[in-house]
């Protein structure tokens, strides 16, 4: 089975209009709910990540943009402990395949760096915090085992590849 390398997705107040390259869109309707518990709420949601089971976004719904994780099947958003922070900025989340890990690019202050959670140790790491740079756009690989991000460490925006322990990985430049 060919596999989509590309998810449109359009955050609405209604629902979720998803968009893949296999078959048409379709709307998937969540109510909104106020008391916060729910996929939708009339604060402003951003940087939605889709997979099959869970969706990733950012949220101003507490008076500060935090990472909310909302869990398909269940119907409902699943609690992260120890990942928002009352002095950071969380944005451009990301999970990995089966849900483990949740990277995710945080501001505190004046400095950027690049978080890691893992979900079941309940464990945050900044993967940058000894990177004397600013830094943006995380991705990550399938399993969470590697994060690729935008750094200006050398004047430029060059990216970088580090493992989950904060590690930076010396990959070739050019594939062999």
């Amino acid at each position: 089975m060919k596999r989509c390398l590309h998810f449109v997705v359009i955050v609405l107040i209604a629902g979720l209009l998803l968009t893949s390259c296999v078959g048409s869109p379709r709307l998937i309707k969540y109510p909104v709910d106020t008391h916060e518990m729910s996929l939708n709420s009339p604060a402003a949601e951003f940087d939605a990540q889709i997979t099959d089971r869970y969706i990733v976004f950012a949220s101003d719904r507490r008076g500060r943009q935090d990472i909310y994780l909302y869990d398909r099947q269940e119907q409902a958003l699943i609690d992260l402990p120890g990942l928002n922070r009352l002095d950071m900025i969380a944005s451009a989340p990301l999970i990995s395949r089966e849900g483990q890990y949740i990277a995710f690019q945080g501001t505190r202050g004046k400095q950027s760096d690049i978080y890691l959670y893992n979900r079941e140790t309940r464990q945050l790491r900044n993967l940058t915090q000894n990177l004397q740079a600013e830094v943006r756009n995380p991705t990550m690989s399938g399993e969470g085992g590697m994060v690729a991000f935008e750094s200006s460490v050398n004047g430029q925006w060059d990216i970088l590849v580090y493992n989950r322990y904060g590690q930076p990985l010396n990959l070739p430049l050019v594939p062999q």
